[in-house]
């Protein structure tokens, strides 16, 4: 009898030596987190998380969204004209089918950043033949979730806020997500996750993403 992997599976799991199957090594991830704060534990979630798709061979983009000089929302001032790096925000989600979101908490939610972040690059741009479409930036990626925080949840109650978000602009959520706790004593020195479990958490949120997204663009769902 055949074997057939598991969903969200790859079968060169097996052989972690291969890497991930070649219709996976292709696959374009964005890897981001919620916070631009120095040392954000959810920015080197997402430093380790973008590291394990690359060593598996994933085209992976780590985005700071420090580098966007996007204002608070405000619909005057959007009415004077979308600002630049909104639009170029816009193209880099577009242009990457599969996203790794890392959503720190905060007072039991995801932050003002990210929810400031998304409102602006789900906003429609008026007379933009491009952008007209609020959520084109959105439809059909591929989204796995990541949190850390000091406390023993982890983050989990952003992400359970922030998933539906998502799913309202018409992302697919990866089921698989992970939410590390203790996130102050989770990371080395050098910034690597220092328990064995807590990397394969991460890692097959990476692997479920990739996979997903090769399934779904070649038409396999």
């Amino acid at each position: 009898m055949e074997h057939r992997p598991r969903p969200g599976s790859c079968p060169c799991r097996r052989n972690p030596a291969a890497g991930l199957c070649s219709n996976l090594r292709m696959s374009k991830l964005l890897v981001f987190a919620g916070s631009t704060r120095q040392h954000s534990f959810n920015r080197r979630l997402a430093q380790v998380a973008a590291g394990m798709a690359r060593d598996a061979g994933a085209d992976v983009t780590l985005l700071e969204l420090s580098d966007f000089d996007i204002p608070l929302y405000n619909a005057d001032l959007e009415a004077r004209g979308t600002p630049a790096d909104v639009l170029r925000l816009k193209q880099v989600l577009f242009d990457h089918p599969a996203w790794i979101v890392c959503s720190p908490e905060y007072n039991g939610s995801y932050t003002a950043l990210l929810k400031n972040t998304i409102d602006w690059a789900s906003s429609p741009v008026k007379g933009d033949p491009v952008w007209q479409d609020g959520t084109r930036a959105f439809r059909g990626k591929v989204v796995g979730m990541l949190s850390a925080s000091p406390g023993a949840l982890g983050g989990l109650r952003s992400q359970s806020h922030l998933a539906p978000l998502l799913t309202n602009l018409e992302c697919w959520l990866a089921p698989k997500a992970f939410a590390l706790g203790q996130a102050g004593s989770a990371f080395d020195e050098h910034g690597a996750l220092v328990q064995d479990a807590q990397r394969e958490r991460v890692r097959g949120v990476v692997e479920q993403v990739l996979w997903a997204t090769s399934r779904l663009h070649a038409g396999q769902f």
